[in-house]
């Protein structure tokens, strides 16, 4: 049997359900190429590099870009953001988790809110830090979601809670998040580390377009229960945005971070 992706799954929804906009990414990778100090040969490496959404500016402006993951259907979404696939990117479908290129390949190597997926955490840093070159940088970064969103994500959460209790047939569930310390990693082999963030930007939307997006279970965590159990929390739910928020077309706006854990020898 075929392991479980949700990503596969979710990928055609991918970019609409999140908060990171083509304008937005567009800000960051100009930040990210400024703190690298990047030139015209610096080359990329972004692990679990789903659609693209962070690196496709790169890509556009002409950088070597290599983008490995393990959805297929996520790399797909990717391709269809470019007119072609062009020489100065490398897309691999594969493990993100285990890079198979030569020492010292790379300048820089990002990661957006993935190492928590990766079963040994430590074994993947050590594959990072014989991937990059000489004086190369390390970026961990995350997205941090607009409290608001996280506020009605957490909603949802309690009630999904519920039914995955009394699910007896439950969907295969997406690797649980695990205790990292990447800093004291990072510490202990000599590098040093600084934390910036990148772009701040408030995000808004309807009640009603977030719930859409919980419909299309395009969230790691709605995939803990089966499909019609799904329905039943859903329907639940959808109950309780009319009650709280007083209106499914009521707005809900916060802001939202890109935070970057910079690393370096």
């Amino acid at each position: 049997m075929a392991k479980f992706n949700y990503y596969d799954r979710i990928a055609q929804h991918y970019d609409q359900t999140r908060w990171l906009t083509e304008a937005i990414a567009e800000e960051v990778a100009d930040f990210i190429l400024n703190l690298v100090e990047a030139n015209p040969e610096t080359s990329f490496l972004e692990a679990g590099v789903g659609t693209g959404v962070n690196v496709v500016p790169l890509v556009k402006r002409g950088y070597a870009v290599t983008g490995i993951d393990v959805s297929q259907e996520m790399l797909n979404q990717f391709r269809q953001k470019l007119p072609e696939v062009p020489s100065n990117l490398n897309l691999i479908c594969a493990d993100a988790s285990q890079l198979a290129f030569p020492d010292r390949s790379f300048d820089v190597v990002l990661t957006v809110h993935m190492i928590h997926t990766v079963a040994d955490w430590q074994s993947f840093l050590d594959e990072i830090t014989r991937v990059l070159k000489p004086n190369g940088f390390y970026l961990n970064a995350q997205c941090i979601t607009p409290p608001a969103r996280l506020e009605f994500e957490n909603y949802f959460r309690a009630i999904l809670a519920k039914y995955e209790v009394q699910d007896t047939n439950p969907e295969p569930k997406p690797i649980a998040k695990i205790n990292i310390d990447v800093d004291q990693y990072f510490l202990n082999k000599g590098y040093q580390f600084s934390y910036l963030i990148a772009k701040e930007w408030t995000v808004s939307n309807r009640v009603r377009e977030l719930l859409s997006f919980f419909k299309l279970r395009a969230y790691g965590f709605c995939w803990r229960v089966s499909e019609e159990i799904f329905e039943q929390a859903i329907a639940e739910f959808e109950n309780f945005c009319i009650k709280q928020y007083g209106s499914l077309d009521t707005e809900l706006s916060s802001t939202a971070k890109f935070e970057i854990w910079t690393y370096r020898i």
